[in-house]
């Protein structure tokens, strides 16, 4: 069961107990919370500008899962004849698609080098760049 902490932000207060210290013990995995399969999950970093449209901007962390079935439409990761892709799978048509009109479709074509590595489950933010390398 997912369990919010419900705090409100003030400015300007002083001299109280923060709201949040009876939840200091709250019990919160973030690994249980945002990833289905363990032993079939890698994450990864977005580079680029082809997915903003969905909300995957560059240097977000990528959850990506193996063990997802692929459906169209889909945010996948991709090795495209050796290069790992961001985008959405069109099943029907055979193509890669990005969420913006300035990324034209790429159509698989016969010799292609192509395998999906997995479904995008989630993407979260960065809004400050990690301060040690990975």
């Amino acid at each position: 069961m997912l369990k919010f902490i419900p705090i409100k932000a003030s400015a300007g207060i002083v001299g109280f107990e923060s709201p949040a210290a009876e939840y200091t013990q709250l019990s919160l995995d973030l690994d249980q919370l945002l990833i289905d399969h363990p032993s079939a999950t890698y994450i990864g970093f977005a580079q680029g500008e082809s997915m903003k449209g969905d909300g995957i901007f560059s240097g977000d962390l990528l959850i990506v899962d193996r063990a997802q079935e692929i459906k169209d439409q889909d945010v996948v990761v991709a090795n495209l004849n050796g290069v790992f892709v961001c985008k959405k799978i069109d099943k029907v048509q055979r193509c890669l698609l990005s969420s913006s009109k300035r990324f034209p479709p790429y159509f698989l074509q016969e010799g292609d080098d192509f395998q999906i590595e997995g479904v995008v489950t989630r993407s979260i933010r960065l809004h400050r760049p990690f301060k040690k390398q990975l």
